[in-house]
């Protein structure tokens, strides 16, 4: 379970961080990365998006329920001060566990890498 203090809930921030972040997508997921300027005592906050694309609804709270596992071993990866949207996709509801820990490190990897970058060339 993703603690409730790396928890995304504010409709703002979802927005925010898809349409000011660092936008890096794979075969099952996109991930929208933003960093704050003053990151403070915050530690990373994450929103999942999980459409009615993927599928049934039983099919998305198990695309749900692993995305939140996954990336809630990944938070001490993230920039303090954080906020990650990762969106899936369709082909997310036919995907393996291992692909999609796959897709997120490498979606996750590029994002914060074109983040620093963003914020070394400002």
């Amino acid at each position: 379970m993703l603690p409730a203090a790396h928890r995304m809930r504010r409709a703002a921030d979802f927005e925010q961080a898809v349409r000011r972040g660092a936008r890096s997508g794979r075969d099952t997921l996109v991930v929208h990365l933003t960093t704050k300027t003053d990151p403070g005592p915050d530690g990373p906050v994450v929103g999942l998006v999980v459409s009615k694309a993927v599928g049934t609804a039983v099919r998305r709270n198990l695309v749900k329920r692993r995305l939140r596992e996954l990336v809630r071993a990944r938070l001490d990866r993230l920039p303090a001060g954080s906020r990650v949207v990762v969106r899936a996709l369709p082909a997310s509801s036919s995907a393996t566990y291992a692909q999609l820990a796959s897709d997120l490190d490498s979606a996750l990897g590029t994002a914060v890498r074109r983040t620093t970058r963003r914020t070394a060339d400002a």
